[in-house]
């Protein structure tokens, strides 16, 4: 029987990608700054501050948008 189900893969993440984090603690635009297997690091452009998560994000939507949002 089959059954829908919902498939999630992790985002390739490329360095200098301008990027929207909606609906999460990690909220808000972001430039990718560095990617490795396991991590990415991801710059602030407003306060210039780069935090290092574990790669987390999934693709939704890719649109047109100004950005830095402020």
């Amino acid at each position: 029987m089959d059954h829908e189900v919902v498939v999630f893969k992790a985002y390739p993440f490329k360095e200098g990608q301008k990027i929207r984090i909606e609906d999460s603690p990690r909220s808000g635009d972001w430039e990718v700054m560095k990617v490795t297997d396991h991590k990415v690091t991801l710059g602030c452009p407003i306060s210039k501050k780069q935090m290092v998560w574990s790669r987390f994000c999934y693709l939704v939507e890719e649109k047109l948008l100004p950005w830095p949002q402020v």
